[in-house]
């Protein structure tokens, strides 16, 4: 077979189109004050570059924010297709993969009963997609 029908069934078969490449992106959040049992308070969005591309989906999510010793609070992080339970203020997920990576996300804190009001600082994510 010669060269030139080889390349017209791989592109036939969509193999000869370029894949896109994975890479990632990185958002801060400013602190957010947590101070009603039983209503969430939501951080600022914590949104992709401009021109992500629609096809780019999240592969796993990776998360941090600090609360002072001692302090607990109950976290999310929500995509607008879904949310992620947090189990603690740093940790990686894959429960988002498939959502498209040109979302922004945003945390969900609630105070827990028996504790004062708390201010959760270092908010960060860092999305992986392909």
């Amino acid at each position: 077979m010669s060269r030139h029908w080889a390349a017209l069934l791989l592109l036939a078969a969509g193999l000869g189109e370029p894949a896109l490449a994975a890479g990632s992106w990185v958002a801060d959040a400013p602190a957010v004050r947590v101070a009603m049992v039983g209503r969430e308070a939501a951080s600022e969005v914590l949104a992709p570059p401009a021109g992500m591309t629609a096809e780019r989906r999240i592969a796993e999510v990776r998360w941090r924010f600090r609360v002072p010793p001692g302090e607990r609070v109950g976290a999310r992080l929500c995509h607008p297709r879904g949310c992620v339970r947090l189990a603690g203020g740093r940790g990686t997920s894959q429960a988002l993969a498939g959502m498209a990576a040109g979302e922004a996300l945003r945390f969900h804190f609630e105070r827990l009963p028996g504790q004062g009001p708390v201010t959760v600082k270092g908010l960060q994510v860092i999305v992986n997609y392909r």
